[in-house]
């Protein structure tokens, strides 16, 4: 499958403005110690130059001290959205790839985002619900590995949690995920209390399609991601992106317009059959009750 150069560019030009400004640096200054002009240095960055340069890449590196295998990496990456195929459609990588890197830049960037999933979304995960699903896939003795992950998708989550623009956030959530067992009872009873509390926040919708409502379009919708980057003046920043998590293979990231709006016409009949966020809490903290009788 042809990788979308646009979603490339974009991306290449989201970890450039990163590391850029976790020096400190200007783009004045960036520019001028690598030998651009402050308005090539900004195409770059806003994913707007159509044949970015490998030696300008290498060298922005160089100079925001990126580590040599990240590098290259990213070098290949202007290699690839320098090409001129664009079908719409681009799959990288897979689960826990380096590719995913490539999403949660996106992730930071967006202003909004709908999900519907069948676990609890990476934004709104316990930290001890993200180590039971981790090390889950890692396997035993990755400990290490285990936490380091972790940390980074609790990192991820202050996208929702910041007090300036916070990122506002509509989940969708089949009822499966309350009942599905991560990490052992007690995690998950932490877990929908969690979901329960963050509900609330006015940035955050979070309702439950419950095992009632069927089958949307007659079949279980696979989990999917909507990435809306918002307006500048009435213009869009970046065009919406549809995000499928590719799992064991590889995962898709959407551009095409037309594909795009299908998903928010899934969404909205996921929607339409979902508990409102009042009853979505009441569900929450009745399983939490539930399953303390259980036990």
């Amino acid at each position: 499958m042809a990788k979308s150069p646009t979603l490339l560019r974009r991306q290449l030009g989201r970890f450039l403005r990163d590391r850029r400004e976790a020096t400190g640096m200007t783009i004045v200054i960036a520019a001028a110690e690598v030998q651009l002009s402050s308005a090539a240095l900004q195409r770059l960055e806003a994913g707007r130059s159509k044949n970015p340069r490998k030696q300008d890449v290498r060298e922005l590196c160089n100079l925001y001290e990126v580590d040599p295998e990240e590098t290259e990496r990213t070098v290949d990456l202007a290699i690839q959205a320098a090409s001129n195929d664009d079908d719409g459609i681009t799959a990288l990588g897979g689960m826990f790839s380096d590719a995913f890197n490539m999403y949660a830049g996106m992730e930071r960037s967006a202003r909004s985002l709908v999900t519907f999933q069948e676990l609890v979304p990476g934004l709104l995960q316990t930290p001890d619900y993200a180590r039971g699903l981790i090390g889950a896939f890692l396997g035993e003795g990755r400990s290490e590995e285990t936490e380091q992950r972790v940390t980074a998708r609790m990192a991820r989550q202050v996208i929702v949690t910041r007090k300036g623009s916070p990122l506002r956030l509509e989940v969708l959530l089949h009822e499966s995920a309350l009942h599905r067992v991560i990490g052992g009872p007690q995690v998950m009873d932490a877990q929908l209390s969690s979901l329960a509390e963050v509900s609330k926040r006015p940035n955050v919708i979070l309702r439950v399609q419950p095992f009632n409502a069927g089958c949307t379009w007659g079949k279980p919708p696979s989990p999917f991601v909507i990435l809306d980057f918002g307006t500048d003046r009435g213009a869009r920043i970046e065009p919406p992106v549809v995000y499928l998590d590719g799992s064991m293979s590889s995962d898709l990231y959407i551009e095409k317009q037309e594909i795009v709006e299908r998903y928010h016409e899934l969404a909205s009949e996921i929607r339409r059959t979902a508990l409102d966020e009042v009853d979505t809490r009441h569900l929450l903290r009745q399983t939490v009750r539930e399953h303390y009788r259980d036990r």
